[in-house]
Parts: C-alpha cells; structure tokens; sequence
C-alpha cells in the first residue's frame, strides 16, 4: 500500500525534447559522414546504444525522419538515407480551406514572382510543338473584359504548361502542390478587388511573344500579363 502511494505520486517525463535532440544529432550525423540516397545507417539497437538513449525514442525519431522523407526501410538492407521529396513534404500540410489569408496570399505572391522569373528557362526549352500546344489551349479561350479575371480552368491549363516547359522537375512537382490553393484563391474572391489600371496582356499574346524566343520580351509580356494580380495583392498592403 505503502508502495503505491509512492509509485501514484511519480509523474511521466517527457521525451518529446530528447526526440528532438536525438533528431537533430543525427541529421548532424548524416551531415557529416556525407551520406548519399541509397546509403545506410545504424541499425536501431546500434544507434540506440551509441546515443545513450532508449530505443522507444530512437524508434519515434525515425519515424519523423521517415515523415520527412530523409530515410526509408528495404527489405533485406533496412534504413537507408532517401532524397526527400520536397513538394509531397508540403503539400500535407497545404489545405487551402484552413490557411489564413496571410498565408494564402503570401503563396500567391510565391507564384506570381516564379512565373516571371522563370522566363529564360521557359524560352530557352520551348519548342514548335510546346508553341502549338499552347495555342490549342487559347484558341477558344474568350478574353476577359476590364473587370474581371482570367477564366481558372485555363488559366491553370496555360500556365501548368509552362511549367511542364521549363523541364524542372521540383517546379512542376511544386506548382502541382499548389493548384488547389491557386482554385481557392480565384474562388474565394480574395483577388477579386477592382483596380484602377486595367491593361493585360493576354494568354494569346503571350504564346505570340514566346514564338519569337526572346527571354527578356517574354518575362515583359508575363509581368504585364500578371499586373492586375499584384496590384490587387500589393494593394491589400496598402489598406493595412
């Protein structure tokens, strides 16, 4: 009796803080010993009794390492370091519908300011068949009046395809993750303000600027294409 009255007045530690150094050791570790994709590291038991910790602990900081895409588990060979995936790390946690407008708009300003710099690698790997491909998407597209904004659908259409241009991988990966915040951002009406300055260039007008495969046109014509976008985004700063 007298055992338990003790035993009830002891209180769980947390190891939520020893995980996070544990974590950060190793990604130290990693680090240093230069460790490529495809290379392993010590087994759990082994790192568990090198560290000086529990295995309880070793096991929930893989686990994280796991989560973030720095390590995975083969059959046969066991954990071993993986290049991560950025865009599939970020996209878990990119739900548009509980981001606040902040946040919303900060990625918005994210895309505006990547499409425009990516002009020269747009240009320079664009082909007759990207060009063609590009008009087939447009052709119908009915130009919008002074007020209002490109029509979504091809607006992600038009604009996916230039990244699918450029010919890198994590741009696209990236641009792939950040579609429904791109939907939710037209629909939500958070860029919908009227603007004093309606000049636009149009996404035809582009494809007509891209044909003559100069970079610094075409990143002219893709600011000027965005203008309405950041004098909506940039005007918001203003109210504050």
């Amino acid at each position: 009796m007298k055992t338990d009255e003790h035993i009830s007045g002891l209180k769980a530690i947390d190891t939520s803080s020893l995980v996070d150094k544990v974590e950060m050791n190793l990604i130290d570790y990693f680090s240093k010993k230069k460790l490529q994709p495809g290379d392993s590291i010590p087994k759990e038991l082994e790192l568990a009794e090198i560290m000086g910790v529990s295995r309880t602990v070793i096991r929930e900081t893989l686990t994280r390492l796991k989560t973030m895409g720095l390590i995975e588990s083969k059959k046969h060979i066991g954990t071993i370091i993986k290049s991560p995936d950025l865009s599939s790390i970020m996209q878990k946690s990119m739900i548009p519908g509980i981001l606040d407008e902040g946040t919303l708009k900060d990625i918005f300003e994210l895309r505006l300011t990547i499409e425009v710099g990516m002009s020269d690698l747009v240009v320079t790997r664009v082909t007759d068949k990207d060009i063609e491909e590009l008009f087939s998407i447009v052709k119908n597209e009915i130009s919008p009046s002074e007020n209002t904004l490109f029509d979504v659908d091809y607006e992600i259409l038009f604009h996916s395809k230039l990244y699918e241009i450029t010919g890198n991988q994590t741009l696209k990966s990236f641009q792939k993750m950040l579609l429904p915040v791109f939907s939710y951002v037209y629909t939500s009406g958070l860029i919908n303000k009227e603007i004093a300055d309606k000049k636009y260039v149009s996404h035809k007008e582009l494809v007509e600027v891209l044909r003559l495969k100069d970079a610094d046109m075409f990143r002219t014509a893709m600011r000027k294409h965005l203008e309405n976008h950041f004098k909506r985004l940039l005007s918001m700063d203003e109210e504050k």
